[in-house]
């Protein structure tokens, strides 16, 4: 296994300690941000999912740098990917942040692109990620952090950042999903 895979599966490491330090009844304290207020656990959450989240970055950039992209790293980015951020949406409906409506909307995405993606894989097909759905990611991404940081350091000016972040997340989700579909269709027409 090549070191970009390896740094991917590093990340799927860090997703069951992401999800215990949410999870655990954790009283940690909290700091007052603003007119926030900011548990210890969500910020300490908070710098494990962007580290985990780097991680995606360092791991594409060192595979197209030394030309070390495989299949396997193909099909685990994207799932690493999920796996994160489906995880950390789902605690923030649990700690009430997120609405769960958004949350199916992003998870069924993500299901319908893996099922296509499984069907391409049944054909010998691998397909890989595309930039609206890179960009769709990075939005997601952007989104769960500012929410688990309650929207630091822009709480003292009020902005609801994570929210207008997630949002826009959602819009892109639905929209590069489409996209995704409509680029990649022959793969369920060559299926029959």
């Amino acid at each position: 296994m090549n070191i970009p895979n390896r740094i991917t599966l590093s990340r799927i490491v860090l997703i069951p300690i992401f999800i215990l330090i949410l999870s655990l009844p954790l009283d940690w304290g909290s700091w007052s941000i603003g007119e926030n207020i900011l548990p210890i656990s969500h910020f300490v959450a908070a710098i494990i999912f962007i580290v985990a989240s780097g991680t995606d970055w360092l791991d594409g950039h060192y595979a197209r740098k030394y030309n070390l992209v495989t299949n396997l790293g193909k099909f685990l980015d994207p799932m690493a990917d999920k796996l994160l951020v489906l995880a950390a949406y789902v605690l923030l409906i649990e700690l009430q942040i997120v609405p769960a409506w958004i949350v199916i909307l992003i998870l069924s995405r993500e299901f319908a692109v893996t099922g296509l993606r499984l069907v391409a894989a049944g054909s010998g097909i691998v397909l890989a990620a595309s930039s609206m759905g890179k960009l769709k990611t990075t939005f997601q991404l952007l989104s769960i952090i500012f929410l688990l940081l309650h929207d630091f350091p822009f709480s003292y000016l009020g902005w609801p950042v994570g929210n207008i972040l997630l949002y826009l997340a959602m819009i892109l989700t639905v929209i590069s999903g489409i996209d995704y579909f409509i680029k990649n269709w022959h793969v369920m027409k060559e299926s029959k």
